[in-house]
């Protein structure tokens, strides 16, 4: 925990010990007063004055009063000691079991606080690469005196490109930071149309790399928001295409079961390992192979945060060389009868 520190679970472990201590002793103090109080109970006088114990020597007798002191004296000493011993081992255990407890407790804030500080540096990082970009081609227009209006215009739009890539990226991350706060208005959707906007949105780069796109979905209405279903698609539509080979063909099918449908994104693209697989939907987490591919690494972490939102789930299947499939399993609407 180097973040929050050590200092801060060890404080957080003191406040538990001392509240156990705090409790172990007032049990303690009553269980010595109750004790107390059943030694103080002496016979009456007139039992004390008929009673004597005679000790081995010849001749000498002991009041019972004596005796009684003697035992008392004796047994609460015991229990004192007894006491001590049980909360000296209520301390030891109590403050073995308030560290681990304290390291629980503030293990969430810890890993909260991590992914956070991740945030706003991989953020940070990603935001400057372009802005230096930008700088740069600008400072080096500005300097050359021989700049032809062609050359000008040629800035001016790669400029606008740069925004609009920075403009794209602020508004993934400002959907990320609402993640726990996304909130939908479900209601009955159609499959089909669906995945007819999200192809639109990305056929452009389809057509760039001469990649076809084969929509085998059925018209199944799914219960979920337009919009967002509309993005994920999107998402997962442009992830397949990033990653696809000039000339292929990615695959978009669909089937029900039960009171889900399944829609499955296949290609035949680069495909990734176990390792990556495991890692895919970490925001700004791009493989190696793929650091050429233009993107942020946060197409899949929205992904998945709108398929959460709908109740759903997605499995991925991938081989290396051979192509990924992304399975998105959703809540089918389902009419009341």
């Amino acid at each position: 925990m180097k973040n929050i520190g050590q200092r801060a679970v060890v404080r957080l472990a003191g406040t538990y010990l001392a509240i156990i201590m705090s409790m172990s002793v007032a049990f303690s103090l009553i269980i010595y007063g109750l004790s107390s109080q059943e030694f103080h109970r002496r016979p009456s006088n007139d039992q004390q004055a008929l009673a004597t114990v005679r000790s081995n020597e010849p001749g000498a007798v002991i009041s019972i009063h004596s005796y009684l002191d003697t035992r008392e004296d004796e047994a609460m000493a015991a229990i004192r000691l007894n006491l001590l011993l049980a909360n000296l081992t209520v301390f030891l255990i109590g403050g073995l079991v308030s560290y681990l407890l304290a390291q629980h407790t503030l293990q969430p804030i810890e890993d909260n606080m991590a992914a956070q500080s991740r945030f706003v540096s991989d953020a940070s990082h990603e935001l400057r690469t372009p802005l230096t970009a930008l700088l740069a081609a600008n400072e080096v227009a500005s300097m050359n005196p021989k700049l032809t209006l062609k050359q000008a215009k040629q800035v001016i739009a790669d400029n606008v490109d740069d925004v609009k890539r920075l403009q794209k990226l602020t508004n993934s991350m400002l959907g990320l930071l609402k993640e726990d706060k996304l909130e939908i208005q479900k209601s009955k959707v159609g499959l089909q149309p669906v995945i007819a906007r999200a192809m639109n949105l990305v056929v452009n780069q389809a057509l760039a790399k001469d990649i076809a796109i084969d929509d085998k979905t059925k018209n199944f209405l799914l219960l979920g928001d337009r919009q967002s279903l509309e993005q994920l698609f999107t998402i997962l539509l442009d992830n397949a295409i990033k990653y696809s080979n000039k000339g292929g063909t990615i695959i978009i099918s669909s089937s029900k079961k039960g009171k889900h449908v399944s829609v499955a994104v296949a290609d035949a693209g680069i495909g990734m390992s176990d390792e990556v697989k495991s890692q895919i939907f970490t925001r700004f987490y791009r493989a190696e192979e793929s650091r050429t591919t233009a993107g942020y690494g946060l197409g899949l972490s929205i992904a998945e945060r709108i398929i959460k939102a709908h109740g759903g789930r997605i499995n991925v299947d991938s081989e290396q060389n051979v192509g990924s499939t992304f399975t998105v399993i959703l809540p089918a609407y389902n009419k009341k009868k």
